[in-house]
């Protein structure tokens, strides 16, 4: 281990060399009017067979969306004292849009180095995860250690715009991939000093309200019927709902559920105009002790109420529902070997934690698997001059291979 952790320490310049290249290919999904990651798995590929990976697999999952018609998965396995088990590390390769260009102080997808800091799109969500992974089996091949049992990346298409063609893909169509003794971690989030390992997530669900009454001029209300004004007093009252649902989890950063009105679309472009139509949304993050249909139940009323109080009608759509995954145990071996790893290399307790956004890791907990989100981020994900830390890139590669050995 000593060996390997002074191989990896020597590593800043092959952060830099990959990182470059990865910013630089623009691996965005067809949603957000990219190409895909045909490009950027060509460029991992080649990675893979430099290390010295015992096995590589492509998985496409088809996708007539873009020029290549696939959405590519990788597969790389170094063989290990006992090949029953494997340890997986997964990362993505796509990224989300670059934003605001005046908002960023360098372009985007070429990668600007200061000092330990380094910064362009992707180099935090997903780089610096896929780039400690590789570190990590090179070091160990370099200096002839064996790992404990097998390890394997996944490298995995579309985690930014639903997984369909990336992990949920995989487990769908290859679950013999990842067997019920296998250890998962997944670096996707984190905090900056390393230590949060999360092993929950709450349900989520997103809620549309379109408001429907009669528009009118403002100086007449009489001929009309305001949504705006019934809209207004639905989100009020649906802040009943932090009542209703006051139970608390202090496993949770947030340790309440969580029911916020977010988005409010335009209604009507002139002031004077009663609006006849009005639209807002409802972010609800819920700890898993309550059922969504419950929750669901209670809305119902709750908009009904409103409805009749203010004779309009109200429609609801659910752009998101994702009923909380089972957790992974806090004692669960990926979680006991991390901690031991995270103690080795930083000298530092870990905490278990859940949180309240949701994470690629839940379809490895829905398919029965016990997995692990955890890495060291500046958590600028998604961000203008987003950020890695060459220092933490190469912490987190020291952490993967205690675990591998």
């Amino acid at each position: 281990m000593e060996k390997t952790f002074k191989l990896i320490d020597k590593s800043r310049e092959t952060v830099i060399e990959w990182q470059k290249n990865l910013v630089a290919i623009k691996a965005l999904g067809p949603e957000n009017d990219g190409e895909g990651e045909f490009e950027k798995a060509r460029y991992i590929k080649k990675l893979l067979q430099e290390i010295g990976f015992d096995d590589i697999k492509q998985i496409d999952a088809p996708d007539d969306r873009v020029p290549s018609g696939i959405r590519p998965n990788l597969i790389a396995t170094l063989y290990g004292a006992d090949r029953s088990r494997t340890l997986w590390i997964m990362a993505h390769m796509d990224v989300v849009p670059e934003g605001d260009l005046e908002k960023w102080d360098s372009d985007p997808f070429s990668l600007r180095v200061d000092g330990d800091a380094i910064y362009g799109r992707g180099v935090e969500d997903n780089h610096q995860g896929l780039v400690s992974g590789l570190l990590a089996v090179k070091a160990i091949k370099e200096s002839g250690a064996v790992p404990k049992m097998n390890v394997s990346l996944a490298i995995v298409a579309d985690e930014e715009t639903g997984s369909h063609f990336g992990l949920e893909y995989l487990l769908k169509t290859h679950p013999e991939l990842f067997g019920k003794e296998d250890l998962i971690i997944v670096p996707d989030a984190g905090d900056p000093k390393g230590k949060s390992i999360e092993v929950s997530e709450k349900s989520i669900l997103w809620i549309k309200f379109v408001i429907a009454g009669k528009q009118c001029h403002a100086s007449t209300p009489q001929f009309g019927i305001n949504a705006h004004r019934a809209a207004a007093h639905l989100a009020v009252e649906l802040d009943k709902l932090y009542e209703l649902y006051p139970e608390k989890d202090e496993l949770y950063d947030t340790p309440s559920s969580t029911f916020e009105p977010t988005k409010k679309q335009a209604n009507v472009p002139n002031i004077n105009t009663i609006p006849g139509e009005d639209t807002f949304y409802l972010d609800c993050r819920v700890l898993p002790v309550y059922p969504l249909d419950h929750l669901e139940n209670t809305i119902r009323k709750i908009t009904d109420e409103i409805a009749r109080k203010f004779r309009v009608t109200i429609e609801l759509s659910f752009p998101q529902r994702e009923e909380a995954a089972p957790p992974t145990p806090a004692d669960a071996p990926v979680v006991t070997m991390l901690s031991a790893a995270i103690r080795t290399v930083k000298g530092q307790e870990p905490e278990i934690i859940g949180i309240g956004g949701g994470t690629v890791a839940a379809f490895f907990r829905r398919a029965g698997h016990q997995a692990v989100v955890w890495s060291t981020i500046e958590d600028t994900c998604h961000q203008p001059n987003e950020v890695s830390l060459i220092s933490s890139t190469l912490d987190d590669a020291k952490i993967f291979a205690a675990c591998m050995l």
